[in-house]
Parts: C-alpha cells; structure tokens; sequence
C-alpha cells in the first residue's frame, strides 16, 4: 500500500525542519572552535546551546514527519500531538543547558577569577554569521509555525530567537572584555543563561497547554458567536475544543425547536459546518444537534409534532377551552384497507401521546378517515359530462358571492366513482376559513346536482 500524498504544508515543514538541521550544526561547529581557541565561557556556553540545538531539530524533524500520519485505529484524532511531546523535550533540554551555565557562570563570579579570554576576528566573525543566520532561520520558521499551527517549528523559532539574543550578548560581553572589564563574558553567560530559561518556561507553557487539551485563546468566543449567528440554533449546549498539531478539534452540540422539521434541521447543521469552514479552517467539529421545547409553542404546534412523530397525516384540528379544560379534535387519514381495530389502535396511541405532552386533563376526540394508499386509475370523462359539472359549479360559484372564474375543471371516471378537480379565484383579503367554508359550500352544491362524485378538489388563487 503506497503512502498519502504529502499535503504542501507537511513538505514546508520537513523543508523547514532539514534547514533548521543544517543551520545548527554548522553555527555549533563553528562557536565551539571559537570558544575553545578564545575560552570564553559565554561563546561556549552557547556551543553547548547550539549542540542541543541541533539534537532539538533533528527530534523536530522526526516529530513533523510522524505528526503528519494519518489517523488510524490506535490514533483515532491522528499523529498531530507528537510535535508537542518533542517540544516538551526541547523545553527540558534547555532548562537543562540554562542551569549548567548558571552554575559555571555563578562560580566564576564568586572566584573572581573569570580565566583568560582572548577574541580573535574569528571569534567575532563567527558571531556575526551566527546572529545573521538566526535572524533569518528565526524568521523563516516563526511565519511557517504560525501557517502550519506547528508546535514543533515553534519551538525551533523560540531556539533560534534566542540564540539570536544570546549571541549578541556574548558579543557585548566579549567587547567589554576587551576593553577591561573582567567579568563581560562571565555576565553575559549569565544573561544567556537566563534567557534560555525564560525561553524554555514560555515554550513549556505553550506545550503543556496543548497536552492537557487547553483550549487555544480567543476560539472558543469566536466559534460561539459564529454558530450562534446560524438561524435555527437556539443555544448551544456542549463545546468542547483541543488542540491537535495544526488542528483544533472539537464537538458542538446544538439545541434547536423540536417543531422544526428534519430537513430543516439537516440545513442547520450544513450551515453550522460551512460557516465554521469558511471562518475558521483549522477547527474540525463534530455537530450533534438536539430538540428542545420551548416556551413559546402553542398547542397546536405541539398536536402537529406528535403527529409528525408517528408519520401520521392529521388535518382539521379544532381547540377549544370549556371549563377551564383543552378540548382537541381532529381528522386523523389511515389506509382505507386497514382493519377498524388497527386503525384504532394507531388512534389511541396519537391521543395518549398528546394527552402526555399536553397534560391528562385534556379531552382528545379523533376521527378517522379513509386514505386511499394505492394509485387510482381513471379516465377522463366526455367533452359534454365535463362541460355539464363546469356548468353546475360557475353556478354555484355565483350564488354564494365569493368565489369566481371557475376554469380549468377536469373530471376522472375511477372504479370508486368520479373525481373532479377545478380552479376558481377569491379576493386576496380574505380569511383562509372564508376560503374554505366558500369551496366547502361549492363542493356540497356540486354533489347535490350530480351524483356519483366521490371526491371534489377545489383551488382558490387570488382574484387579480
């Protein structure tokens, strides 16, 4: 099985890493033969700075290389948390090199006898190069960390940031030397040393921060206001981010109406991971997204719901208060060729849950109503018996006032009778139940004048 493909960002790192390899050992090199020929205590200090240096990049580079695995069956978030276990290495190596030239540097002082030293043009030379070379590796490194969210380059940029202190120190130190002052080189292996400390306790914190799943400054804030902006979401829940490499992942969970439909709430969550994407790449989210109740829903919306539960058609739903007592009724649409005693029973389960969400004091009357589950075949009735049903609803339509224009009527002949179809058009101002109560009437008066009707379909558009 071949090995993925190295995204662009996993080959920065290894490019950056291998540099970083090269840069230290060769600055190491050339410090420790100017220390060892000048014996100053502070340049060989930072040979020793640069030797752990060197070991630090060369574990950073495994690190970059391991974090960039895919996850698997034993890693479940992947590789990512490899380059802070290698950056908590380095923070101990330095602590480590900051005390040895402490303790030395601590010595020379109380002794009050610093040795010889003597800085030659190589000494200084192989400062300059050293300080140039840091500026630029710390750099190069410190804008790739921040794009690749690396821990491990991170700290190869907080190494060279301070070998590019430490250096000028030591070349400070080195010319007040020079110029008689005994303790220069001794005071600036001090300095050196304490930077490496507050070095290492700033490059600790960062990675002890990302192994203890800290979430990072400022997301979690920015997530909450992006979520919570999604139309849909009433609150959120759970949120719960940690840092993984160049990662942050995490779960959301949601709080949304349970009257909303699941589409609806498909919608949500879709918007929820593209704004999430768009704003704020590096967070991988998982999104659960759960129902709530909330104050403002009324009773019908409640009867609806525990419908829509139960994949029940429910339609002409009356509420009324007597008494001080909620009385629902209303149409309930079952398979025509279901037995009386299941149909009754899918009923009665309906009102005992709206009796649950609602409260036992209330009075539930269903009726039920034959819905035929199976395609009807028809045929279109003749020219002359279309015209006649046409004939019988224009003059129905005029006598109750309201609706008008009756058009566009189609009559099938099926094996259970006739079903005729038909527009007509209304004020615009009107009520729905004015509406309805109008068709109700015209479709009384169309069964009243033809027989054999066994279903009237009547839709009002807008008079214009």
């Amino acid at each position: 099985m071949s090995a993925p493909a190295l995204t662009s960002d996993s080959q920065l790192k290894r490019s950056a890493a291998l540099a970083s390899i090269f840069a230290s050992a060769l600055l190491t090199i050339g410090k420790l033969v100017a220390g060892l020929l000048s014996g100053s205590l502070a340049l060989m200090s930072e040979a020793g700075h640069g030797l752990l240096d060197t070991g630090a990049t060369i574990l950073t580079y495994f690190a970059v290389r391991a974090a960039d695995k895919p996850a698997d069956d034993e890693h479940h978030y992947g590789h990512g948390k490899i380059e802070a276990v290698a950056a908590l290495a380095e923070t101990g190596l330095l602590m480590v090199l900051a005390a040895g030239v402490l303790y030395e540097g601590i010595h020379r002082l109380m002794t009050k006898d610093p040795g010889p030293v003597d800085a030659t043009w190589l000494t200084y030379g192989v400062l300059v190069v050293s300080i140039v070379v840091d500026a630029v590796r710390w750099r190069s490194l410190n804008a790739i960390a921040k794009r690749t969210k690396s821990d491990a380059l991170a700290a190869d940029a907080l190494h060279f940031s301070s070998d590019l202190v430490a250096s000028t120190l030591v070349l400070i130190g080195l010319a007040a030397t020079e110029y008689g002052f005994k303790q220069g080189d001794t005071l600036a292996a001090l300095g050196v040393a304490l930077f490496i400390a507050i070095a290492g306790w700033k490059l600790g914190r960062r990675t002890i921060n990302t192994l203890v799943d800290a979430a990072p400054a400022g997301v979690t804030e920015r997530l909450r206001q992006t979520v919570e902006s999604i139309p849909g979401v009433v609150a959120i829940e759970v949120l719960r981010l940690r840092p993984a490499g160049g990662q942050i992942i995490g779960e959301i969970s949601v709080a949304v109406p349970r009257t909303m439909p699941l589409e609806k709430v498909a919608q949500v969550k879709l918007a929820i991971t593209q704004a999430v994407a768009q704003d704020m790449p590096e967070v991988d989210l998982t999104i659960a997204v759960n129902p709530r109740a909330l104050d403002d829903e009324s009773i019908l919306e409640r009867v609806l719901l525990m419908a829509a539960r139960r994949r029940l058609a429910i339609h002409q739903i009356t509420i009324q208060r007597v008494a001080g007592k909620i009385a629902i009724s209303l149409d309930l649409e079952l398979d025509a060729q279901m037995s009386h005693g299941a149909a009754h029973e899918i009923a009665t389960d309906l009102e005992t849950a709206i009796s649950d969400e609602i409260g036992a004091e209330v009075e539930i009357e269903t009726h039920i109503e034959p819905l035929e589950s199976e395609e009807l075949a028809g045929e279109d009735l003749s020219p002359e018996a279309t015209a006649e049903i046409k004939r019988v609803l224009v003059t129905g339509a005029a006598s109750n006032g309201i609706l008008q224009e009756v058009h566009f009527v189609r009559a099938r002949k099926t094996p259970s009778g006739t079903v005729v179809n038909y527009h007509c058009r209304a004020d615009a101002a009107l009520t729905v139940h004015a509406v309805h109560d109008a068709v109700d009437a015209l479709d009384r008066h169309l069964r009243a004048h033809i027989t054999g009707i066994v279903r009237v379909v009547g839709h009002a558009d807008p008079l214009s």
